[in-house]
């Protein structure tokens, strides 16, 4: 067995699987940088969201460009490609516009699959096109994926082609990644 060898990485143990996440730096936020995201997080969630960032302000660099916002050793947010959005696990506390899928969709969505119109049971009023949303499952209103909407929350409920574009689901490396830490 080859062993690749990174200035820092993270070794997790899941369900007996090892997942390398490879962290390239962690750092806390400078004030000017502090004040930017906390800029950004009013524009995209909202002044209530702001209020989360309070106390030590950390940020993991991941290797292949992804960043991890840290809030008191708590895993909010996600930048990718120069966007930010929360993690499944600070959706109790950054409110986002909900999208109920069938049960049917959830295995698909939960793998990482972007949600189709057909799957969509109903979508919060008010999604507009490129709105982060909130996926989750009809029985049980949980949580399982974080999104982008392709269409206006309107036209969800189609009958073909794509509506969410899945950014973060249940089982992804990131969530494991955060499950662990």
């Amino acid at each position: 067995m080859k062993i690749i060898n990174f200035s820092l990485a993270a070794y997790l143990s899941v369900s007996s699987h090892f997942c390398l996440m490879p962290i390239k730096r962690r750092y806390h936020l400078r004030k000017a940088l502090l004040r930017q995201l906390t800029r950004e997080v009013i524009d995209r969630f909202g002044e209530s969201a702001a209020e989360l960032l309070k106390g030590p302000i950390e940020a993991l660099e991941l290797e292949e460009g992804r960043e991890i916002i840290l809030a008191a050793g708590e895993a909010l947010l996600v930048r990718s490609s120069g966007k930010i959005f929360p993690t499944l696990k600070s959706l109790d506390r950054i409110p986002l516009k909900r999208v109920v899928v069938d049960m049917g969709a959830v295995p698909h969505v939960a793998n990482g699959a972007d949600v189709m119109a057909p799957g969509v049971v109903s979508a919060d009023g008010g999604v507009t096109l490129g709105e982060d949303v909130a996926i989750v499952d009809e029985r049980h209103g949980k949580p399982i994926a974080v999104g982008q909407a392709l269409v206006p929350g309107a036209e969800m409920q189609g009958s073909r082609g794509k509506v969410i574009k899945n950014l973060h689901h249940v089982g992804d490396e990131m969530w494991r990644f955060l499950a662990k830490g």
